[in-house]
């Protein structure tokens, strides 16, 4: 039984130490790379897919070890929670001990002050309790312990001084922000609320409403979110516009839209205008609606040999981020009145695949794009007619069609042609496929998470804790009042510090050559000239005591 408790009680010891909080914590920001290097399956779903499907085995493995969920894996949350429980287990010892510091007086002085990092002495005609005086006055700010020949040396005066108590607050505090910053991330894991909508960026597009999870194209949210009690408010896009630079590069995102907390309100005019660009959100109470991203959303009609007519407009998926060519379908349901058998009906649906480019450019017929702005659009698409799959009950794409259903005969291709806005073809039965031109759509991102707040706060703090610990300097002082043979009144000053060479050198010498100039009598020894502490201005000077 000893051995494991000696075990245990090590093994707690090293998990406590200041030493291993610091290696978790470079370990935690060495596991967060590959959230950054990788796509996350919490942020896009296809990415990922479309990673392991490029890479093979090695997207298997990486997929089995967890990096594309890496804020999620146990391998993250195992060094997160051992950070946590180090931090606690090493702050509440150092907080109590911090406390004791704060309660006691300053130790006596050493027998020796000579030996010292720092030391000097000088005599004078005052009297010691004098000279005693003038030290203690000197050290107006610090904290002051006066020995009347109850010190170390009998019969002596001596001064024990200390300050810089702040520098170990500010570790604590630093410490103890990152702790609760760790916390309030956790938290936040069992409290926000994230969505992902596509808005299409015309006045005719309906508004989104912030009502319901349905609402969204992606959600997710904490554990203790059901999606009941989402902030209430109502967005209306009005238009997009992309600045360019001449090479084609992006420069700025802007979209104007509409919004108001009154979801009953029916009358988009009357909601509150605002620009959303780019790394700046709407800011709704405590909820943000970021502008991140936009693409192309073709429209096509689809005239029927009855002459009914279907129009839709979709958004297609940029394969190009460069010039923003891009892929996608749309699926079309024929009239009900033309085929009373439902099995009819299933199998005549109209599916349009193919390639959408806003500045077209042509080799041959092979389609592409030369800029992402939309100055000439164009599609090359085939048209297929038969069982698209909209009943089927299935999960669908809404970017690529079933292979299966090519390949089994369920779809057939009637067309495949290049057409710009206005064109049309024909399939054989004398149906019509229009393309009508293109609008542009906008991702919006929708997030809530109550404890962002407490994340800042926490923040400050750690860096406040940090600033005041890397500024002050945890300095002592000791005085020593003496009648020598010479029945001189002798003081022997000595310090020490944590951090002698940031400054608290020149600190001491100043001090010392205060107290040489306001002595009350002439100084018989040394001159304040010659009076130097053991390092002075060279700290590679070897320590002596230049009293003579």
């Amino acid at each position: 039984m000893a051995p494991v408790t000696a075990f245990l009680r090590n093994s707690w010891r090293t998990l406590t130490a200041m030493r291993t909080a610091l290696i978790l914590l470079f370990l935690l920001a060495v596991a967060a790379i590959p959230g950054a290097l990788l796509p996350q399956r919490s942020l896009n779903q296809g990415n990922v897919n479309q990673y392991i499907a490029e890479n093979g085995w090695l997207g298997e493995f990486f997929d089995k070890l967890q990096l594309f969920d890496v804020f999620s894996s146990w391998w993250f949350t195992a060094v997160y929670v051992l950070l946590f429980i180090s931090l606690v287990g090493c702050l509440t010892p150092r907080s109590i001990d911090l406390v004791k510091q704060l309660k006691a007086r300053p130790p006596l002085a050493p027998r020796n002050l000579a030996r010292l990092p720092h030391h000097a002495a000088y005599r004078t005609t005052a009297t010691p309790e004098q000279a005693a005086d003038q030290v203690q006055k000197s050290l107006k700010g610090w904290r002051v312990r006066r020995n009347n020949g109850d010190g170390r040396v009998s019969g002596s005066i001596e001064l024990s001084a200390e300050r810089g108590y702040a520098r170990e607050v500010g570790n604590i505090v630093f410490h103890f922000g990152l702790l609760f910053l760790l916390i309030a991330f956790a938290a936040g894991k069992f409290v926000y609320a994230e969505g992902m909508r596509v808005i299409i960026a015309n006045e005719e597009a309906p508004a989104f409403c912030n009502t319901t999870p349905s609402a969204y194209d992606s959600f997710r949210a904490g554990l203790l979110v059901d999606g009941t009690d989402l902030a209430p408010f109502c967005i209306k896009v009005e238009d997009f516009r992309t600045d360019y630079l001449p090479n084609g590069q992006a420069e700025m995102f802007t979209s104007n839209i509409r919004f108001s907390e009154e979801v009953t309100t029916t009358d988009p005019d009357t909601w509150d205008p605002y620009t959303l660009q780019v790394n700046h959100p709407l800011r709704i109470g405590g909820t943000r609606v970021y502008l991140q991203g936009h693409g192309f959303a073709p429209t096509f009609t689809v005239t029927f040999p009855n002459g009914e007519t279907r129009t839709d407009t979709v958004q297609w998926q940029p394969t190009d981020l460069l010039t923003f060519l891009s892929s996608g379908i749309m699926r079309f349901d024929p009239p009900a009145g033309m085929y009373p058998d439902i099995d009819d009906r299933l199998e005549q649906q109209i599916a349009i695949q193919g390639l959408f480019a806003p500045t077209a450019s042509f080799d041959g017929n092979i389609l592409s794009s030369r800029f992402p702005r939309m100055d000439d659009p164009a599609v090359a698409i085939d048209v297929y007619q038969g069982n698209a799959g909209l009943d089927n009950g299935g999960a669908q794409s809404i970017f690529s069609l079933d292979p299966d259903l090519m390949e089994s005969g369920a779809l057939e291709r009637r067309a495949r042609v290049n057409l710009m806005p206005g064109e049309s073809t024909t399939l054989p039965d004398g149906t019509e496929v229009r393309f009508d031109g293109a609008d542009e759509f906008i991702n919006i991102q929708v997030s809530e998470d109550p404890t962002q707040i407490w994340v800042g706060v926490f923040a400050a703090v750690m860096v406040g804790g940090l600033v005041l610990s890397l500024m002050v300097r945890r300095r002592r002082i000791w005085a020593r009042i003496i009648v020598d043979e010479a029945q001189a009144t002798r003081v022997d000053l000595g310090g020490l510090a944590k951090t002698d060479r940031s400054g608290w050198g020149r600190e001491f010498d100043d001090l010392r050559d205060r107290l040489v100039t306001i002595a009350t009598a002439t100084t018989v020894l040394p001159e304040p000239g010659d009076t130097a502490s053991s390092r002075g201005d060279d700290p590679d000077a070897s320590w002596k005591d230049n009293i003579r």
